[in-house]
């Protein structure tokens, strides 16, 4: 999966480069890639399964036998050209070939007369950056053909292929609608992997701030709190998304599913609700810093004014004794020197004694 930032933003295409082309045209908008455009080919059912791998785009074609199901996961959405291809093959219309180019789009759900069309993001945490990595997922559904577009190699449904390789799987005996819902549910199932990995770092901040702040914990902070951001950005939509679908009349679902696509819409809220939490706590957690900071600097006055206290009194006594007069008993007493250290040493003790009883250090 790709991460969210880019270090070379002069190689990746934005949004404003769609700016002056009409409604339906066909532009990349995400980051430059150059490997060719081929697709990974499921084809199912109750008996038999047939995997092909690395199809070029320009020998699908839309033959589904009855009683089939077909998943097609293709891999790059950068060939605007290969898009084309593949949208004139199953008559997809021009605007969603265009939010599938656009990598940045918002996840969503559009209801077309024969197929349904479904945008949402895929979510992973890098662990070394401490960063949290998309990808977006445009799912369409067609018939009983699943067709999967995603920006690049890798993704989360390793799981999900070998339960279709197993011939006792759920997933083999459905329609392409469940298989529809089999990957809404491992996108968002691992919408709680990254959740869990954010909180155990949430948790090692927080340790180390109640333990120890330092002023780099700052922006250890401040990324913490753009992840939960960018996090909430992805994982409410979704909750709408499936929402809509599980509310869904029309006939692109069969059966059952849409009681399966509620328990989604369930992990959604629970999602949201542990996302919440987390934003809450690291709100929380910049007081944190911010009064052990202030703890710290209190400590630190305390101890400077608590030497400065005990200083004042030797600074009058030897102030006295540094005045320039030639009439004072002590100067010609031979004792007297270590006299008046000794009493500036008692003086010391006295005073640490007393604050030590105060318990002000």
């Amino acid at each position: 999966m790709k991460k969210r930032t880019n270090t070379h933003p002069h190689k990746q295409r934005r949004l404003g480069s769609k700016a002056g082309f009409a409604p339906g045209t066909v532009t990349y908008v995400g980051e430059e890639r150059s490997f060719d455009v081929l697709a990974d080919i499921m084809t199912w059912d109750d008996s038999a399964l047939i995997e092909k791998h690395n199809v070029r785009i320009d020998d699908l074609k839309d033959d589904l036998p009855a009683g089939q199901t077909r998943w097609i996961n293709v891999t790059g959405i950068h060939d605007t050209a290969a898009i084309e291809q593949l949208g004139r093959a199953f008559n997809l219309h021009g605007l969603v070939l265009e939010d599938i180019a656009h990598s940045t789009q918002r996840p969503k759900l559009d209801d077309y007369e024969d197929y349904l069309y479904v945008v949402v993001k895929m979510i992973s945490y890098d662990e070394s950056e401490r960063q949290v990595c998309t990808e977006q997922l445009s799912i369409i559904l067609r018939g009983n053909t699943i067709l999967s577009f995603i920006e690049d190699t890798g993704d989360l449904f390793d799981g999900l292929r070998e339960r279709i390789r197993k011939g006792n799987a759920k997933v083999r005996k459905s329609d392409a609608d469940y298989l529809l819902y089999c990957l809404l549910d491992s996108i968002v199932d691992n919408y709680f992997v990254v959740l869990e990995r954010i909180g155990d770092h949430l948790e090692e901040t927080e340790i180390r701030l109640l333990n120890d702040a330092q002023t780099s914990d700052l922006s250890v902070l401040h990324a913490l709190k753009r992840e939960l951001i960018f996090l909430r950005k992805s994982i409410w939509p979704m909750r709408e998304v499936v929402s809509s679908l599980s509310k869904s009349e029309n006939l692109h679902l069969k059966g059952n599913t849409a009681i399966y696509l509620r328990d989604v819409y369930d992990h959604c809220v629970h999602a949201i609700d542990t996302l919440e939490t987390f934003r809450d706590l690291s709100s929380g957690m910049m007081d944190v810093y911010l009064s052990s900071l202030s703890n710290k600097m209190n400590n630190v006055m305390k101890t400077l004014t608590i030497i400065s206290t005990i200083f004042i009194p030797l600074t009058f006594i030897v102030g006295v004794y540094g005045m320039n007069f030639d009439i004072m008993p002590e100067l010609h007493v031979y004792w007297a020197y270590p006299l008046v250290w000794s009493f500036m040493g008692s003086i010391t003790i006295a005073m640490i004694i007393y604050f030590k009883r105060k318990g002000w250090f």
